[in-house]
């Protein structure tokens, strides 16, 4: 079900397989931010050019990677080498998750590994100065969802409250490989970043049986209350930010929750059941769909059996007649080429929202970024991103 990239200027390490190449290049792309090192992801992939689409393959490379990575950094802490040991454990965990999000059905295994890459994500943090990461839990229905706080460089706060962005996960991500997406360099702006595993996502749909929900302003005012309560941050500069599903995600949070300073949706959504609807329908007739994940992963995130049992689930999953309520300023990004959600879908999104002040950047193939979220080249979309957040929470705007 895919078809040749070879005329793409991205760096498509497997042009046939439209998936893979996008789960490889979005590991390489942390880089960056220390979450890979070219040569690992190269020996990763050399491992698995005989073995293109062969998702159990891509989990067993991806995990002995991380392995080995791992071992290292704790060989390193054992000898009190914090730097080396963190830097390695960070990459490992980044291995561990990449080589996860394929695998379908779920195993025992699979959770384990991804366990390993939360811990080895919390220990390498814990060997960490800069940027100072605290993992918190936001209180949400009853329960809670896990999340990081990645606290403002003090030097750029002057003891003041400091502005914050609040970060949702994707379809598919995570708030570890979140953090690998220039997180540290909002902080080191003098941002605070809280990163959640939203429902649906990370931690609170494999550990917690958290299902993806519609509402996504039920976690998004949790996640507000949390940032407000404590005394480090100003509640009148919290702003909300998501990627790829997330441009459903925040858009919708920060309509019915007026009280988000901003918000930024990192690839645009407007009718996730119509996205959907059309890929099952190429899917049965044998047609090519450009996909992050197997389709099996919806079910998955959604909690059901079936895929018609999703689908029902997705008929909440639309931003018209909500977006048309936000206020605050709003800022979307897109690939022109995204080959997952179309152009046209991002502009009706961007025509609908009813904020005053509202900026929509679209990265062409000329100067990259033309994929989806910008995964060709992250740094663009970090870079016009954080630049915009810290113009548009500045003090006294």
């Amino acid at each position: 079900m895919q078809h040749s990239t070879s005329n793409d200027p991205a760096f498509l390490y497997f042009p046939n397989d439209y998936r893979w190449s996008m789960g490889l290049l979005l590991c390489l792309g942390a880089a960056p931010w220390g979450g890979a090192e070219i040569n690992e992801v190269h020996r990763v992939g050399t491992a698995l050019k005989d073995k293109v689409g062969d998702d159990d393959a891509w989990f067993d490379e991806w995990t002995k990677m991380g392995e080995r990575v791992e071992a290292r950094g704790r060989e390193a802490a054992a000898r009190g080498k914090t730097v080396t040991a963190a830097s390695c454990l960070m990459r490992a965990c980044r291995y561990y998750q990449t080589g996860e999000r394929f695998l379908h059905p779920k195993t025992e295994r699979g959770a384990d590994v991804y366990r390993r890459s939360v811990q080895a994500f919390k220990d390498a943090a814990a060997m960490m100065d800069r940027p100072r990461i605290e993992f918190v839990e936001v209180p949400y229905d009853g329960r809670s969802l896990p999340a990081m706080l990645v606290h403002p460089d003090p030097a750029k706060t002057g003891g003041k409250p400091a502005p914050a962005m609040v970060f949702f996960d994707g379809f598919d991500v995570t708030k570890e490989l979140q953090y690998f997406f220039g997180v540290a360099d909002l902080a080191a702006q003098g941002v605070g970043c809280l990163i959640v595993d939203g429902p649906g996502n990370g931690e609170s749909l494999r550990f917690r049986d958290m299902p993806l929900i519609a509402e996504t302003e039920r976690y998004g005012s949790a996640a507000y209350d949390y940032m407000a309560s404590r005394a480090e941050f100003d509640p009148k500069r919290i702003g909300v930010v998501a990627i790829s599903l997330g441009g459903y995600y925040a858009p919708r949070a920060a309509s019915l929750e007026p009280r988000f300073a901003c918000c930024v949706a990192w690839g645009a959504q407007w009718d996730y059941y119509e996205t959907w609807r059309k890929r099952f329908e190429a899917l049965d007739s044998g047609r090519v769909v450009s996909l992050s994940v197997p389709p099996e992963h919806l079910a998955w995130v959604m909690g059901t059996e079936t895929r018609a049992q999703a689908m029902t689930k997705l008929e909440g999953f639309r931003l018209d007649g909500i977006v048309q309520k936000m206020r605050c300023p709003f800022l979307l990004l897109h690939g022109a080429e995204d080959r997952q959600i179309p152009l046209d879908v991002a502009q009706k999104c961007f025509d609908a929202v009813g904020s005053a002040e509202k900026r929509m950047i679209v990265f062409t193939r000329e100067e990259g970024g033309h994929h989806h979220c910008q995964v060709d080249d992250l740094t663009l979309g970090v870079h016009a991103m954080w630049d915009w957040v810290t113009d548009t929470l500045k003090p006294g705007r």
